[in-house]
């Protein structure tokens, strides 16, 4: 599976990259030898390496562990990743979709137990980041967002909402039942719908968003009970982000800081959204 996937990653990488300039090597030659060590999940250092790679795949010329890394932190390689993920989303046209989910999943790292070479998974404390993703019924996610585990969810939905591709419903947990989040949705075309956040009490004596006003009456009618079970969706597809190899689980051990996990996310997602469209081949063959 692992050959199938990258060859798709390969082809829109070497598609989209139209920029060279004066490098030895281009930004789509650098993404796709990460993308070879993130689907194995292995290092950069085990990227680099030709003993790793089968013959018909593996490239004339790779670059080294420190071209790579330092590649990888440029803008290019984001904008380029960027740039898969836009065109993808375009040829199933997840934009035509008016029903959209928001959530949050916890990305725990590994640390190594003292006195013993096996990795074991730590809790999801402030060592930790925190995956917000703002997707449709597709894919992948329409937008996502990374920040540390002690970032509140709204404080991340405040930088997604306004995001939002035309317009719709918002389907959240109770997490997100809060009135500036109702307010951002409406002024990006949709409403949202959560949840009370405390089912038992009333509304209070502060003014209350109309929008959550709404939210409310619709979570009492047979419209808006069917409408929000379609937030089950995101909860799968967190699970099947997670349940095959090469997939997204906890951080490993050598991706450490922002910019690192920030581009190891970016190239999970891109994993899993190449996995879809390699299920679903008369969809591929837009492209």
């Amino acid at each position: 599976m692992e050959r199938e996937l990258w060859i798709l990653l390969y082809g829109m990488a070497t598609r989209l990259d139209k920029e060279w300039g004066h490098w030895k090597y281009s930004t789509a030659d650098i993404v796709v030898v990460y993308f070879w060590s993130v689907l194995h999940d292995r290092s950069m250092c085990w990227g680099v390496e030709k003993l790793n790679w089968p013959e018909d795949l593996c490239p004339k010329c790779l670059p080294s562990q420190a071209t790579l890394s330092r590649r990888m932190r440029r803008d290019e390689a984001r904008q380029l990743m960027t740039a898969i993920e836009a065109a993808w989303l375009g040829l199933v046209g997840v934009c035509m979709n008016l029903i959209r989910m928001i959530d949050g999943k916890p990305l725990a790292r590994q640390r190594r137990q003292q006195g013993c070479g096996c990795y074991l998974r730590t809790r999801c404390g402030r060592d930790a980041e925190r995956l917000q993703v703002l997707r449709g019924v597709g894919h992948g996610p329409l937008a996502w967002a990374l920040a540390p585990m002690n970032t509140s969810e709204k404080t991340m939905a405040r930088q997604l909402i306004p995001s939002l591709p035309g317009g719709g419903y918002l389907l959240g947990d109770p997490e997100y039942d809060c009135n500036a989040l109702y307010d951002l949705a409406h002024a990006a075309n949709h409403q949202l719908l959560a949840p009370k956040r405390q089912k038992q009490h009333g509304l209070g004596h502060r003014p209350q968003s109309p929008y959550r006003l709404r939210s409310i009456d619709l979570m009492k009618t047979k419209f808006g009970k069917r409408l929000y079970r379609f937030r089950r969706q995101i909860e799968r597809d967190f699970g099947n982000l997670t349940s095959f190899g090469g997939g997204l689980t906890c951080l490993p051990a050598w991706v450490r800081r922002f910019p690192r996990v920030r581009n190891w996310l970016n190239a999970k997602l891109l994993v899993n959204a190449a996995r879809w469209f390699h299920n679903h081949p008369e969809v591929n063959a837009l492209a």
